[in-house]
């Protein structure tokens, strides 16, 4: 497994992303695919909300949301119910609005699937910035349907960064769709590679600082059966990274 890191760590500096195959990335995470508690996290999907912000394209997408903190070593602190916010500069879409998701529940934020994940992500991302003590941390549980007249859009804002240090795509779990193939470009949109993650832990992990990333659309293959792309999105950032990225004010949950 050092061989993998050391090859992770080279392609996250240059070109900027790695694609990890679900078989690695098992063994990475201490071959979780086995394990009960996989089961239970993966099920987690079929409890998401609609996201109410993409109501005018269609209820495609579900998610829920989380915010922690995550220390280099491991230690990881989850923070109050707090919105997940972009600035127009990264989303055109939907930047500049506090966008309140449903929370991850706790059962899925103590588990040890995600714990393991955190974890990973630490080990990973903090070696390539040996002084960030710790990192805020947003997760993000997403389905995305297809239905017979209804194509479903991961990435409705386009070729895209997150405004952000590092991200890690997870694929949980794909059923009965076809395409939602990912794209990586340069910063002057120069495709750089394109994969598709197809089977459960194929992983995408994205130095958010030097490339950009999008999804095409996803299709039913079969229009009279359930079609959906399950991913755990998880991102990094240093809190001074990016002041352009901040919401103006700090928000508590609502009532």
């Amino acid at each position: 497994m050092q061989n993998l890191r050391s090859e992770l760590l080279r392609l996250l500096t240059e070109p900027g992303f790695a694609f990890v195959s679900g078989g690695d990335m098992n063994g990475e995470l201490g071959h979780i695919l086995a394990q009960p508690a996989w089961y239970e996290f993966a099920a987690s999907w079929n409890d998401l909300a609609v996201d109410t912000y993409l109501a005018e394209a269609g209820a495609y997408r579900r998610r829920r949301h989380a915010v922690f903190d995550l220390a280099r070593e491991g230690a990881i602190t989850r923070l109050p119910h707090q919105p997940h916010f972009q600035s127009k500069t990264y989303n055109r879409l939907q930047g500049g609005i506090e966008r309140w998701f449903e929370p991850i529940t706790p059962a899925v934020a103590d588990s040890h699937v995600l714990d393991v994940i955190l974890r990973f992500c630490a080990n990973i991302f903090s070696s390539q910035v040996p002084g960030v003590l710790c990192w805020r941390t947003e997760v993000h549980q997403f389905r995305i349907e297809a239905g017979p007249n209804l194509a479903g859009n991961p990435t409705p804002e386009g070729i895209h960064r997150d405004g952000v240090d590092y991200v890690l795509v997870l694929l949980i779990c794909r059923s009965n769709i076809l395409s939602g193939t990912t794209s990586i470009h340069a910063t002057d949109g120069e495709q750089l590679g394109s994969f598709t993650l197809t089977a459960p832990l194929d992983a995408a992990l994205i130095n958010d600082r030097r490339v950009l990333h999008g999804v095409t659309p996803v299709l039913a293959e079969n229009s009279s059966q359930p079609a959906y792309r399950d991913v755990l999105v998880v991102t990094l950032k240093r809190e001074e990274h990016d002041a352009a990225n901040i919401r103006p004010s700090i928000s508590v949950s609502p009532n």
